[in-house]
């Protein structure tokens, strides 16, 4: 072991060299230089930092929540982005109530040639109120009440063909075609190959026994063969065992292939309407979310707000942020009737802090049905006709649509009575984009119409057998009625059924009609569809009469015509609407006016009291069609059934 005075000479006993002189320094001592350099050092990267970050943040304070995303986005360019790589902007969806009118994407069939084409197609549902005040109602044109125009039935059948289709009872992602032939129940156009014998069996599977295998997995495809005697020399396999030998290769794992999802976040706002009041957390929980996603948002709120009863007609605001099957809520707002009261968001930190209010949307303000628009007052109100066609052009729907279901509702609503505040207007058609604004291939598919008490449903249907095109109520009635009680619609009624006396006889004798008066030259229509049994002037003192023979024994005269249409003669048929002739004052008859009566079975009754049958209704096969396709519209449109039984009908 070396001793000290050798270590003493290997390092040397000299003292050590110093610059300038100086001592070295003493450990307890504390440079002041190095001090501050090292100070000045720390302060400057500091600020450094600091630049970098406020230049990358943008000019933020704060942690960039989901509401900031929301106010650079554009709320109505319809549809949910796609966040790709490298946006700076993520796109946000909102969920809440549907309002008054909802775009949705609908599969339909329509038939071509002897395929069915099964495609998506936007459909817009509105619900009208039609009492509401809707802004700018008057500036949109439409045609003057013209009783005329509603009942003619005009020159032009009805369609013989549906351009939207039926509503298919299935999603389909994109266009098929669908080809439907009867299952053949006889043999077969071509005979069968012969069988195999057992000897030609045998040889086919030596000679393709290389190829007969599945993978790993070599088998013999007849039980009674010996596999043996299908081995070859090169490779030696005993099937006696199993006659499915199956070959595994050691230290392999196999396992199936399953792609890598890519994980996509997503920032949803919730929008919860406070009908009754209820402490926040039963509110949160009637709105499915869990104790642990909002208990610390909660926790804020109740620093500052009274959590234990929020009031009606508020609405809590959820912001969440959704990333696979995980989700958290990352801000909570509070609004009462449309106007915010707080809001709460997460920070960088990961706690819930004081936010600032999130960019406005529309869903705040439907969040409940009631507050859609203001409903006038009834002596505000303008007559039913007006207030249809005023609300549903402002809907999106044409000027010919709402002439359609003017009408459909013709037989059972008075037009020119006022519209009352409860009164509504519901109606599905077809659209060509999300704008919703109906176009000329436009075609409406339902109808919901209420008038004080009254509910008219009606459901557009095809007719299999003669493809006419008509509109039914649930029970498949249809909505033209059998005869029209007024063949004038616009005279006046001026005289009744009954006895009376005659103004020209001057003597008690049997009204056997009743009189509509009208000036010279106005239209008559034919009350109902049927076959003209009688077209000329008759010597008994109706002057110009027409029969029209209906079905069931029913027959409709018009008489005292100033003149008889163009085509109107014996064996014509006519339609419900059509225009027979004009009023006139011919034979006995003191003024211009149309005697109208109806005749069944032989008797002349009451053609304003009597209960006329019901339209063209749906039976057997019909019906059993046009029940699944009302099915398949009311599902669609959560509509419920006004009688349950009709279903099983």
């Amino acid at each position: 072991m070396p001793n000290d005075d050798f270590l003493a000479r290997q390092m040397g006993d000299q003292p050590p060299l110093l610059a300038g002189g100086r001592k070295p320094p003493d450990k307890r001592e504390i440079s002041l230089r190095w001090l501050s350099g090292t100070f000045m050092t720390g302060i400057t990267s500091s600020l450094l930092m600091g630049v970098a970050l406020f230049g990358a943040m943008e000019g933020r304070e704060q942690l960039a929540i989901p509401a900031e995303a929301l106010a650079s986005t554009d709320l109505n360019s319809g549809g949910i982005g796609v966040v790709e790589k490298g946006d700076r902007l993520v796109p946000s969806v909102v969920t809440a109530k549907p309002a008054d009118k909802s775009i949705m994407e609908v599969s339909t069939m329509v038939r071509d040639g002897d395929r069915d084409v099964v495609r998506r197609q936007p459909f817009a549902h509105v619900k009208i109120a039609l009492a509401a005040n809707h802004p700018n109602a008057t500036a949109k044109s439409y045609p003057r009440f013209n009783p005329l125009k509603i009942f003619s039935a005009g020159d032009a059948e009805a369609a013989s063909s549906v351009r939207t289709g039926v509503i298919y009872g299935a999603e389909v992602d994109s266009e098929i075609s669908l080809r439907t032939i009867d299952f053949p129940l006889e043999a077969p156009g071509h005979p069968f190959a012969a069988s195999m014998s057992l000897d030609e069996a045998e040889e086919t599977v030596r000679t393709n026994g290389s190829v007969l295998t599945d993978g790993s997995v070599q088998f013999a495809s007849l039980n009674y063969v010996d596999p043996r005697r299908f081995g070859s020399n090169r490779l030696e396999l005993d099937f006696s065992a199993s006659l499915n030998a199956r070959v595994i290769a050691e230290n392999v794992s196999i396992a199936s292939y399953s792609p890598q999802a890519q994980q996509r976040t997503d920032y949803v706002d919730d929008i919860i309407p406070v009908r009754k009041a209820a402490a926040l957390s039963d509110i949160l929980d009637g709105a499915g979310y869990t104790a642990e996603q909002y208990q610390a948002a909660l926790d804020m709120l109740a620093q500052q707000i009274k959590t234990d009863e929020v009031p009606t007609r508020a609405v809590i605001r959820v912001g969440m942020e959704q990333s696979g099957d995980s989700t958290r809520i990352i801000r909570m707002s509070v609004y009462q009737y449309s106007s915010h009261m707080i809001t709460v968001a997460l920070s960088d930190s990961n706690g819930f802090v004081i936010g600032n209010e999130p960019p406005p949307t529309p869903a705040i303000r439907s969040a409940f049905d009631e507050t859609q628009a203001p409903v006038a007052t009834a002596r505000d109100l303008p007559n039913i006709y007006d207030g249809i066609y005023r609300s549903a052009l402002l809907y999106g729907m044409s000027a010919d649509m709402v002439g359609q279901i003017i009408k459909m509702l013709a037989s059972n609503v008075d037009f020119q009575s006022q519209l009352r505040p409860s009164d509504t207007l519901e109606a599905f058609f077809s659209v060509t984009d999300d704008s919703g604004i109906a176009t000329e291939d436009s075609e409406l598919l339902f109808v919901n119409a209420r008038f004080g008490g009254n509910s008219i449903r009606l459901y557009r249907f095809q007719h299999p057998e003669d493809n006419s095109i008509d509109y039914y109520d649930e029970e498949g009635r249809s909505a033209r009625q059998f005869l029209i009680r007024n063949p004038v619609p616009n005279g006046k009624f001026r005289s009744g059924f009954g006895m009376r006396r005659h103004p020209i006889l001057k003597y008690s004798r049997m009204h056997t009609g009743v009189d509509w008066s009208a000036p010279r030259g106005t239209p008559i229509i034919a009350s109902g569809n049927g076959v003209v049994e009688k077209a000329s002037w008759d010597s008994g003192g109706y002057g110009r009469q027409t029969i029209i023979r209906h079905a069931n024994g029913y027959k409709s005269s018009y008489s005292h015509q100033n003149s008889i249409a163009k085509g109107v003669v014996p064996g014509a048929r006519v339609r419900q609407g059509q225009v027979i002739g004009t009023v006139g004052s011919t034979g006995l008859s003191t003024g211009p006016h149309l005697h109208y009566e109806l005749i069944v079975n032989g008797n002349k009754v009451d053609p304003m009291r009597i209960r006329l049958p019901d339209g063209k209704s749906l039976k057997g096969e019909a019906y059993a069609m046009f029940a699944r396709e009302r099915d398949r519209i009311n599902t669609l449109l959560d509509i419920e059934m006004s009688n349950k039984e009709l279903a099983s009908r």
